[in-house]
């Protein structure tokens, strides 16, 4: 695990690009011969990506899943998810086989993915990440295993001009436990698109939810637990690396980890008993605020009302 440091395997000079123009075409020649030589016309696995105004990302997703090495056979469909940048001029570019769906959202952008899916079998991937090299292999044998309707895996963010890697790999210790706490009863709250794969047949059966929300990854994989196991890929050198901009939206690290960790407290006693069967696709996310959070842990946690509870 990479404590102190990114990853040495990212392109650094792909890293640092900030605008499309700054992209050598070179590089778009290398990464397309790579991936031509990479795909196969009979995929065991399709990797789906939905898309939205990623034109730069996209690019660095494509490189290291075009590095990947593995004995199954593969191939790659990306759904540009009504873009209003260059994403589908990159697409085209990289000879990149793609469709366009213009409802918003990951989870119509992934329906159109799969049923585009030459594969048997489907790996979620997200636009702005970075693979291993080892990445469809190991994800592929875990999925391929006999009863296995589903896996995913584990996932860092990069260390930026901002804030350390350190700092980060701390934030994975706390996550990576509260992942393997999750698995025993409910996996399917640690399933993102980031990094998970399931069987293509049953995903169209139970179908992505069609509307602008997020945990559509999750609530699939809640839909395919009736049908098989759940596996989770503990191998680090299938971890994806990703940027922090999802914490951003918090404003710092320290608010981004204290919210999560204060509405993982607000929800742990589920986390040992088993889920409720409901309709996933019209239910709602528990987005709990810091005031609602705390407010749900003093009431749950009281004192006064366990021991009346216990009575």
């Amino acid at each position: 695990m990479y404590f102190f440091n990114n990853p040495e395997w990212i392109d650094k000079d792909l890293f640092h690009v900030k605008r499309l123009e700054d992209v050598p075409d070179e590089t778009f020649q290398k990464i397309k011969e790579r991936l031509q030589s990479k795909m196969s016309n009979e995929p065991t696995i399709t990797i789906v990506i939905a898309a939205w105004n990623e034109e730069v990302n996209i690019i660095r997703c494509l490189d290291t899943l075009s590095r990947n090495v593995t004995d199954i056979p593969f191939d790659i469909v990306v759904v540009n998810n009504n873009s209003k940048d260059r994403t589908q001029q990159v697409l085209d570019k990289l000879g990149v086989t793609s469709y366009f769906q213009e409802i918003q959202g990951c989870g119509p952008a992934r329906e159109l993915g799969q049923r585009n899916a030459k594969g048997k079998y489907i790996l979620i991937a997200d636009a702005d990440c970075y693979y291993p090299k080892r990445w469809i292999q190991l994800m592929g044998n875990a999925l391929l295993k006999v009863g296995v309707i589903a896996v995913y895996g584990r996932y860092s963010f990069l260390g930026n001009a901002n804030i350390a890697r350190w700092k980060f790999s701390l934030y994975d210790v706390i996550r990576d436990f509260m992942v393997e706490i999750r698995h025993i009863k409910r996996p399917y709250l640690s399933a993102y698109g980031i990094s998970m794969g399931y069987v293509k047949e049953y995903g169209i059966k139970e179908g992505y939810l069609r509307r602008n929300i997020r945990g559509d990854d999750g609530r699939l994989v809640f839909d395919l637990m009736k049908y098989g196991k759940v596996g989770l890929v503990r191998n680090r050198d299938s971890r994806v690396w990703t940027s922090n901009r999802t914490l951003e939206r918090d404003g710092s690290l320290y608010a981004a980890v204290k919210k999560r960790i204060l509405r993982e407290f607000a929800r742990f006693d589920k986390y040992v008993t088993q889920p409720i069967p409901h309709d996933t696709k019209v239910s709602s996310n528990e987005e709990y605020s810091v005031n609602e959070s705390i407010q749900i842990i003093k009431h749950k946690y009281n004192p006064f009302r366990l021991l009346k509870k216990k009575k």
